[in-house]
């Protein structure tokens, strides 16, 4: 039985990694997605290719995440094209560790506005599209919210943020019968981690060693049926919860 079937689920920054194989696996439950990207339009036509290609639903929308004129021309796109829309998972975001001491006014501004104000203007969005019944948000976090390492300063400021907001939008959504949960990856082998050289480093083998589960890194597809799960109604009852898909890393 397909858990999504009949909602309609938006995923930011869904051209590659985790958002890409949340929007995969959200259309395989069912659900029609919208694959939004900010400058991966190749990485979002292979997504929608392999949802149209197994018979699902999706379409792809560009949009910057921290421009509010965009992110309501996605989800009137989205409603055009789908309806009324159920599910949105914050996912876009970006990472870049330095020392402390390296952190310019610049970089502050571009890991905020992404991370947290991108993820705050999106859900207010959102929030004017969600039927009576309700919807789901999930925001995508890190472990390293818990448990920074080394040069992760303000990325780890952001996702302590996001779990944060989840929390607190939790109470004051719950009413209006809106869920929102988190899902905090731990070392997910990403094109974003590979190409930062972080996946085969010494820090990166040790991290993938210390992993309980396979010592290894996670893949985008270990962290997606997470995110379907609490878009779906089984996970009903659940709303302010962050739950850690890290293999048991912490």
């Amino acid at each position: 039985m397909n858990k999504l079937t009949g909602k309609v689920a938006i995923v930011t920054g869904a051209s590659k990694g985790i958002g890409a194989a949340v929007a995969i696996a959200m259309a395989q439950a069912g659900a029609a997605v919208a694959v939004n990207y900010s400058s991966g339009k190749e990485g979002a036509d292979r997504v929608i290719s392999e949802i149209v290609g197994n018979g699902g639903k999706a379409i792809a929308i560009r949009a910057d995440v921290t421009r509010v004129g965009e992110l309501k021309r996605m989800f009137e796109e989205t409603q055009k094209s789908f309806g009324s829309i159920d599910v949105l998972v914050n996912n876009a975001g970006v990472f870049q560790f330095n020392p402390f001491e390296a952190i310019t006014e610049k970089e502050f501004h571009r890991h905020f506005d992404i991370n947290v104000l991108g993820t705050i203007l999106a859900t207010q969005e959102a929030l004017k599209y969600f039927p009576r019944s309700g919807g789901s948000i999930i925001n995508i976090s890190s472990i390293a919210s818990e448990d920074p390492v080394p040069n992760s300063a303000l990325y780890a400021a952001t996702k302590g943020a996001i779990d944060t907001l989840t929390m607190a939008l939790a109470k004051e959504l719950g009413p209006r019968k809106i869920r929102v949960n988190t899902v905090a990856p731990g070392l997910v082998d990403t094109e974003g981690n590979r190409s930062s050289g972080f996946v085969g480093s010494a820090p990166g083998d040790a991290g993938a060693a210390a992993t309980p589960l396979g010592a290894r890194f996670g893949l985008p597809k270990d962290i997606a049926p997470v995110v379907v799960f609490l878009a779906s109604d089984d996970a009903a009852w659940l709303t302010g919860e962050r739950i850690s898909a890290s293999g048991g890393l912490h």
